[in-house]
């Protein structure tokens, strides 16, 4: 998908979160190229969060509680696991940058993970960025079969309990599409997070602690005015 990109530049989390109010995010070539470039699709990924599809057998899942799922619990173990090779992405562009960059935000309360935890093992995860009532997905990791999928479900709960109203993937994947994610273009996107980062949103109104049964209400209630 054709994006633009910027010279490289040292960003603060300031500058960042002004960035996402603006449409644009930062990525970096490897872990191993320090520099970070803006991106700006001109067809953007989100997922509907009144129209999230979650198939029949990984709500079976859910419900069970299979994994015990943690929110801001260990932010340094979930972006380590999102930078792990996987058999679609031998690579990572996760650099020391965007480690320091979201760890920063994490600090302020502007990064949030979503933990799946099985005895003990931190087994999928995933993290983003929240602003306003918009949540930008950034990386999501597995080391269990439906681990991420899992986590994704208590995330669109959570966002769903409180008020958010976008939720931008920022491109559509194979994986994503399972669940509803589609493209937008940049014109509408822009209109969209114009309202939603305008907005109030609760990332803790569904409790800390949430069950599969409560987070799957929570996904069939939808969106909850802000």
């Amino acid at each position: 998908m054709a994006g633009k990109a910027s010279e490289p530049l040292v960003i603060t989390p300031h500058v960042l979160l002004k960035a996402y109010a603006c449409g644009i995010f930062p990525m970096a070539e490897s872990a191993e190229d320090q520099s970070l470039f803006w991106i700006e699709p001109e067809q953007r990924g989100i997922l509907p969060l009144d129209d999230f599809h979650i198939p029949k057998r990984l709500r079976r899942t859910v419900r069970q509680d299979v994994f015990e799922i943690r929110i801001d619990h260990d932010f340094d173990a979930v972006i380590e696991g999102c930078a792990e090779p996987a058999s679609d992405r031998p690579k990572t562009w996760i650099n020391s940058e965007i480690r320091r960059l979201y760890g920063a935000l994490f600090d302020i309360g502007h990064c949030h993970t979503v933990e799946a935890w099985r005895d003990g093992r931190l087994v999928g995860g995933l993290y983003g960025v929240a602003l306003g009532a918009a949540f930008f997905g950034e990386s999501m990791f597995a080391r269990e079969r439906d681990a991420s999928k899992v986590a994704l479900v208590h995330l669109v709960a959570r966002l769903c309990a409180g008020g958010f109203t976008l939720l931008d993937t920022q491109f559509v994947t194979d994986h994503l599409a399972r669940f509803g994610t589609r493209e937008v273009p940049k014109q509408r996107y822009d209109r969209m997070l114009e309202g939603a980062i305008a907005r109030f949103a609760d990332f803790s109104a569904l409790p800390l602690v949430a069950s599969g049964a409560e987070a799957l209400a929570a996904v069939q209630a939808g969106p909850q005015a802000g």
